[in-house]
């Protein structure tokens, strides 16, 4: 058993009921993983990596504890967060131990650690450059069966125990007289992430969502009042705010999502962002993305710039060695995550959308199978992860974080973002399918390639060197 993670379950059982005890044992513990994480030697991590990756782990218990004295999570909510996020999600019962092995029996790797899944493609609302290009007439849902089939599969064959669900809207998912809620209902041993816009977040399901206790809702921002209303509609921000009083008062633990683009970075680069999200409305964590040039008028004009991404990689540590609050950025904080998780990796992750496509990562619009297809023809969503498109993908991982010895650049993490030329390479040999019409033309168009492999090459000229200084173990 992982030590840290036999030390978080033991240290969660003692603090969630006492504030006493919090405290007292909150620096002790905090000794006790800094000796274990950052004093011993790692293999191709340098010391300045596992300080990050000490940082990250941190942060977020500090960040559950600060919002457990504010009242802001109930303390029945937190026992059922000990059982199903830290002893379901990272130890083995029986049970799950004997998925995993005979998962590794047959395939020679691990499962993967979890599944994103976006059961629907509707949404109440009208982003502007939507990855999922969603609104509220878009007719794509998985039936409840396909879906009921897919968990389990994904809970008895991989053992999986934590679940992200993304849209669309997920709280707009309707199927066979069953809502988005009856995945956490009935998977009670699991975790569920849940992505949303908050917007549907009433008082009776926010209600709903405390009595089950095994959800955290994500729910997405774009800045401050005008940057959100901005990007989703007049009245969103106010509508936001309703939903975090209304969890607030149920005592749920939620978190904020947001997308980095050119119309928000300053925003994000400044403390007050953050201190408006965790201090003033309680949030306890925080996940950025990056735009990526998918979905909806996709368009380079948005994406950040390599300067920008560089100077929200820098915030991002000040802020969670200075200001202790969880937060990640799906592409720099790769440190935490050993790097890119997508392709199925052994504890990595893979995503299927609305209508059952498989894909590496939620944001790879390509696929080779679909889950209704496999099922049809009696086989196992195992056998998507084994196509030539994955494979060849963890091959590149594998390759990249492990170069004779040194850890690879983690501040060029991404697969199709970052080393956009080799995924092309790949995706073309393996003769994808795309998502959706967009991503179709994405895949022509020249000048789109051109754009993002120059942005490549900038990225690599600003971090190559900073991170052979500060990262590469000697």
């Amino acid at each position: 058993m992982n030590l840290e993670k036999k030390m978080i379950s033991n240290f969660g059982k003692v603090v969630v009921g006492n504030k006493l005890m919090r405290k007292v044992l909150s620096k002790k513990f905090e000794k006790t993983l800094y000796k274990n994480m950052v004093e011993k030697d790692i293999p191709l991590f340098s010391r300045n990596a596992q300080i990050d990756k000490f940082n990250g782990l941190r942060a977020m218990y500090l960040s559950v504890l600060k919002n457990l004295d504010r009242g802001i999570i109930s303390k029945k909510y937190a026992k059922r967060l000990v059982e199903t996020l830290v002893e379901q999600g990272f130890f083995q019962d029986d049970h799950k131990k004997e998925a995993i092995l005979t998962f590794k029996e047959k395939y020679d790797m691990t499962p993967p650690g979890f599944v994103t899944i976006s059961p629907t493609k509707k949404c109440n609302l009208n982003c502007i450059g939507c990855y999922a290009s969603s609104t509220s007439t878009t007719a794509e849902t998985l039936d409840w069966s396909i879906l009921d089939k897919t968990m389990t599969e994904l809970h008895d064959e991989m053992g999986m125990r934590f679940f992200v669900i993304s849209g669309g809207e997920p709280l707009m998912y309707k199927s066979e007289g069953k809502s988005i809620l009856d995945l956490p209902r009935k998977w009670k041993d699991s975790f569920f992430l849940i992505y949303t816009n908050g917007t549907l977040i009433t008082p009776d399901i926010a209600k709903e969502i405390a009595e089950l206790g095994n959800i955290t809702p994500s729910i997405s921002v774009e800045g401050f009042e005008n940057e959100t209303d901005y990007r989703r509609g007049k009245g969103v921000y106010k509508g936001i705010l309703r939903a975090m009083k209304n969890l607030r008062e149920e005592g749920v633990l939620f978190g904020v999502s947001v997308t980095a683009t050119k119309k928000n970075i300053d925003v994000l680069l400044t403390d007050k962002f953050y201190d408006h999200y965790f201090e003033k409305l309680g949030a306890t964590y925080m996940w950025i993305f990056q735009y990526m040039p998918i979905g909806r008028k996709f368009t380079t004009e948005l994406m950040i710039s390599p300067e920008q991404r560089f100077k929200l990689f820098k915030k991002w540590k000040y802020i969670l060695s200075e200001k202790q609050w969880f937060v990640a950025d799906f592409w720099n904080s790769a440190i935490l995550s050993k790097g890119c998780m997508s392709c199925g990796k052994s504890g990595g992750y893979f995503y299927i959308d609305w209508n059952g496509n498989i894909m590496p990562c939620v944001f790879i619009p390509y696929y080779k199978h679909n889950v209704k297809q496999l099922f049809s023809e009696g086989k196992k969503i195992s056998d998507a992860l084994f196509s030539d498109f994955f494979v060849k993908g963890r091959e590149w991982q594998k390759k990249y974080f492990n170069q004779n010895g040194k850890l690879g650049n983690m501040l060029r993490p991404c697969f199709i973002r970052d080393h956009h030329q080799t995924f092309m390479d790949i995706a073309i040999a393996s003769k994808v399918l795309p998502q959706d019409k967009s991503a179709e033309e994405a895949m022509k168009d020249e000048g789109y390639h051109k754009t993002l492999i120059e942005f490549d090459e900038e990225l690599k000229r600003i971090t190559d060197p900073y991170w052979k200084k500060e990262y590469e173990k000697k």
